[in-house]
């Protein structure tokens, strides 16, 4: 029996060999093996592809701008932006907005750039929660969401504004930006009161005071210098080592003068420990330089590994050694046990970082008939932002924590269904692991201004800034109109 069943086997190997099957069922083996080293060469090719374009960065995405706009190129700058018009930009709209009212404020197209500032500030303003995004900010990474605008962005749009209009003489519709300033100031006032947070803005209320003074108005002017100062010698004195500069000094003492607050005079003239000397305005008009230096910080990403301890009563312990940093989650043991939790012991968790930009120049000074005129620091929109981010560290942490328990609790369930499904799954939470790196990327990274008072007509001055380099002069042209005060900007990157 078994002699014939052997037979019987012989008899069809032999057929099969006849026909060129058995050379067909080896090919077939050869083609199954090649499929599933393509099917994983493109599963790789994937991943490595996700991981390049998930680990830009915003300004890394969008460096054919970034390059164009650093080396002060802003029609070409302005072309860059133009192209991106057709891609669904609808989170990061509100970032569009804002990079072309900057691009427009640096082509002198101020009209323009005020009407894309609007934009952007009603963008900021109806800013609405997405519940589905939100939950996808939570399966993949931040980036999921519509940029929200931080608090020092969105006063930073009334700077331009009021910038934009004053250069047009709409000096009305510039006290309106003013208002609109100190209107959010008082809505963020009233959000952060934590001693250990900035909560207050000395360089807006010295911009109010600044556009009042154009207006003729001296008594709200002198309001805001003085809540400017008392900002500067506090808040900014404490957190960022900045105190008032001389020029506010002495237009808080003119508004004061002007107002007929005598009184005022005496007690800052005290404080300030100089004597005001009134200005004979007769045939004269005054001329107000803001200086825009250096380019803000940008955002990347850092990440930190965590190993999870298990603690007492259910609740688990994120720990890293290095930083000492330390948080707890509660799970149940049946949690613990259903989710997978118990496989997973360190990870990669991202959050957003600043990197400084560094500035070329240090320093500048106006010269107007051989006197020099430092120009002084009104904002370090450098210093703002790391506060800022340093300000809601521990939050942003928090959420990333929350947002690796969901991805890892939603992989544990997958991989119980399937663990081949679940293992790409696993891949796709790290590589998705990405910080929110998005902001006002276009900033200056300081303002400070001066102020001079000059005869009518066309008066020639010099702007001198300094670098490690040396000094760079650049002529200046100011049209001064009697009893009226002219705006103007310098610009360095």
């Amino acid at each position: 029996m078994d002699r014939r069943q052997g037979n019987q086997e012989n008899h069809r190997k032999l057929i099969y060999t006849s026909f060129g099957l058995a050379e067909f069922q080896q090919d077939q083996i050869i083609f199954k093996k090649m499929l599933k080293t393509v099917f994983r060469f493109f599963i790789y090719w994937f991943i490595f592809l996700f991981v390049l374009t998930s680990c830009l960065s915003y300004y890394q995405k969008n460096i054919e701008f970034q390059t164009n706009f650093e080396n002060g190129r802003f029609k070409e700058a302005q072309n860059s932006l133009d192209k991106l018009k057709g891609q669904n930009l609808r989170k990061t709209l509100v970032l569009q907005k804002l990079n072309q009212g900057v691009v427009s404020f640096y082509l002198n197209e101020f009209e323009k750039s005020n009407k894309y500032f609007e934009e952007a500030y009603i963008l900021g303003e109806d800013y609405q929660q997405n519940f589905a995004n939100e939950v996808g900010s939570f399966l993949l990474n931040p980036n999921f969401v519509v940029y929200k605008p931080e608090s020092h962005e969105l006063m930073m749009i009334h700077y331009f504004k009021a910038i934009n209009y004053l250069k047009l003489g709409n000096n009305e519709a510039a006290l309106v930006e003013a208002r609109r300033m100190n209107i959010k100031l008082m809505q963020l006032s009233s959000k952060f009161t934590s001693a250990k947070k900035l909560t207050e803005d000395a360089f807006t209320h010295a911009l109010m005071g600044i556009v009042y003074q154009a207006n003729g108005d001296f008594n709200n002017a002198f309001i805001a210098y003085r809540n400017a100062y008392n900002v500067y010698q506090n808040e900014y004195a404490k957190f960022f080592n900045i105190t008032a500069p001389a020029q506010l000094k002495q237009d808080l003492l003119n508004a004061a003068y002007r107002t007929g607050f005598k009184e005022e005079v005496i007690f800052y003239e005290k404080e300030f420990g100089l004597k005001f000397n009134p200005i004979d305005m007769t045939d004269k008009g005054e001329a107000v330089l803001f200086w825009n230096n250096g380019l803000c910080p940008v955002k990347d990403q850092s990440s930190i590994d965590f190993i999870m301890q298990k603690g007492q009563n259910g609740y688990y312990n994120f720990v890293n050694l290095n930083l000492g940093l330390s948080f707890s989650f509660y799970i149940s043991d049946s949690d613990y046990q259903s989710h997978g939790f118990g496989d997973i012991h360190v990870y990669r968790i991202a959050f957003p970082k600043y990197v400084e930009r560094p500035s070329v120049y240090n320093s500048a000074t106006l010269k107007v008939n051989g006197v020099a005129h430092k120009l002084e620091l009104l904002q370090d929109v450098n210093k703002i932002a790391f506060k800022s981010l340093d300000d809601r560290m521990l939050t942003e942490l928090g959420k990333s924590l929350l947002r690796f328990a969901s991805k890892k609790a939603l992989e544990a369930q997958i991989r119980k269904q399937n663990q081949t499904v679940g293992a790409l799954a696993g891949i796709f939470n790290a590589v998705s692991e990405t910080a929110d790196t998005r902001n006002w990327q276009t900033l200056p990274q300081s303002i400070s201004y001066t102020r001079v008072v000059l005869s009518v007509g066309n008066q020639q001055v010099e702007m001198q800034t300094e670098s490690k380099n040396g000094v760079k002069s650049s002529n200046l042209t100011f049209a001064i109109q009697k009893g009226k005060t002219s705006f103007y900007t310098f610009n360095s990157f």
